[in-house]
């Protein structure tokens, strides 16, 4: 088959197409034939290896696991021999732990695995796993959303933060979201009450104050970002450097926590329902090709995402 192939850490340059033989499918697996990808954050750290904690997990010198991409959308080729809930021909969508989504088929473990939603097509379905997973449990699970609650999102036009904006506003909360100027209509557009241009506004210097802050970006001092609480507010950051993680948990007390999504089968059938009741929607900023995967990722990380990325299989 068919898959993007890196053998060392670097730049999107030392990425390459190659064909290389299918994925061995366990027995809690199904392998999908690939319908479309979504590029994330973890495939960049995976690529550049800058945080000293990717080489523990995926190689000191050179990665383990030689495709990336984290999401997926297609059809089941395959399922292993104690999987009872898919079959072959099913439609749907899912995270790979593993990564290995860059490519003709992927092996998804049935529990990080759902159907796919009707209303959504499979390059739209591809841009949900991670990112709105991540929103979800960082509003709902680690911030402990509630309606009524005033809530910023910090970077509020990316991946993650577009998600989280038609969430918070599903929970019925009042919605403060933070972006570029150039992405203040997208982010008024998803349903934010409250669109505030980080050049020409610093949200952790004004006088406002939030029941809860869904940090995506992580560009200011915790202090900083703790000051703009309410009282019993909580301060919720998504993932980021391991200092940053361990930093917040030594200094963050009750108001502080920093977390990574944990993926599971019923948060997504959670995205499914608030996509068939018209709550949710992916934006999706640009489709390349299986081939382009190394221009999506240049992309990607020059930051000027609104919204996903995905990659047509």
């Amino acid at each position: 088959m068919k898959a993007i192939f890196y053998e060392k850490y670097g730049t999107p340059d030392v990425l390459e197409a190659r064909d290389v033989p299918e994925p061995t499918v366990g027995d809690h697996d199904v392998l999908v034939r690939v319908r479309a990808a979504a590029v994330g954050a973890g495939d960049r750290h995976l690529l550049t290896a800058e945080m000293w904690a990717v080489r523990l997990y995926q190689g000191l010198r050179k990665p383990k696991r030689p495709v990336l991409g984290h999401e997926a959308a297609g059809t089941v080729e395959r399922v292993g021999s104690q999987v009872t809930n898919f079959a072959p021909g099913d439609e749907v969508f899912g995270e790979s732990g593993n990564a290995g989504a860059f490519a003709e088929l992927v092996c998804i473990p049935a529990s990080t695995l759902a159907p796919k939603p009707s209303q959504l097509s499979f390059e739209e379905a591809a841009a949900l796993p991670v990112s709105a997973t991540t929103a979800l449990q960082g509003l709902r699970d680690k911030g402990r959303i509630r309606p009524g609650q005033r809530v910023l999102i910090n970077g509020a036009s990316g991946g993650v933060g577009t998600y989280a904006v038609q969430i918070a506003k599903a929970f019925e909360t009042e919605v403060t979201g933070v972006c570029s100027a150039a992405k203040m209509d997208l982010v008024e557009s998803l349903g934010a009450d409250h669109v505030l241009d980080y050049g020409q506004a610093d949200f952790t210097e004004r006088e406002e104050r939030y029941d809860l802050v869904l940090d995506n970006v992580g560009n200011r001092p915790l202090k900083d970002c703790k000051r703009t609480l309410a009282p019993g507010g909580i301060y919720v950051a998504v993932s980021g450097a391991p200092s940053r993680g361990l930093w917040i948990a030594l200094a963050g007390g009750k108001q502080a926590v920093a977390f990574i999504a944990k993926p599971n089968r019923a948060d997504l059938d959670v995205l499914t329902e608030l996509v068939e009741t018209g709550k949710l929607r992916p934006v999706i900023d640009r489709r390349y090709p299986l081939s382009e995967v190394p221009d999506a990722l240049r992309y990607f990380i020059e930051g000027r995402v609104r919204g996903k990325i995905v990659i047509s299989v």
